[in-house]
């Protein structure tokens, strides 16, 4: 059984009450609980953090042990190089993913310090793109 966990960094904590008109009115937690339904055939675990290092030494915990990672970095994603270089490694493979399209958004978002070193990036599918995130791994 593949085993593939959800990072998601700053503020998706507040999906559901952030910005509904940019990223829904679902928290991610009801959703997650949609995407274990639909992958019941692979170990989904989520871990979400507001904390830098917290979220570098999530990376380096399972970027050795599991099949994937599907990253929302949230706003590290356009400023932190230690969470790109974390990113770089590690030997799992990493789809960076964001629920809206950052390159619509503010010039700052248009830079990512994880793509460098991502299998690839999913931007502005909404949750969707979480999905499409781990559909990549199957």
């Amino acid at each position: 059984m593949k085993k593939i966990i959800i990072i998601n960094g700053p503020n998706l904590n507040l999906l559901g009450k952030r910005e509904p008109e940019v990223y829904g009115k679902q928290t991610f937690l009801d959703y997650f609980d949609t995407l274990k339904s639909e992958f019941q055939n692979i170990e989904l675990e989520y871990y979400q953090t507001n904390i830098e290092g917290e979220l570098i030494d999530k990376l380096h915990e399972v970027g050795f042990s599991f099949d994937g990672i599907v990253l929302n970095a949230g706003a590290y994603t356009h400023t932190s190089v230690g969470v790109g270089d974390a990113v770089a490694g590690i030997e799992t493979s990493v789809v960076e993913v964001h629920i809206s399209n950052t390159y619509s958004r503010e010039e700052f978002r248009h830079q990512s310090y994880i793509a460098p070193n991502a299998k690839g990036i999913i931007i502005g599918f909404g949750l969707k793109s979480y999905e499409l995130g781990i559909n990549s791994f199957l």
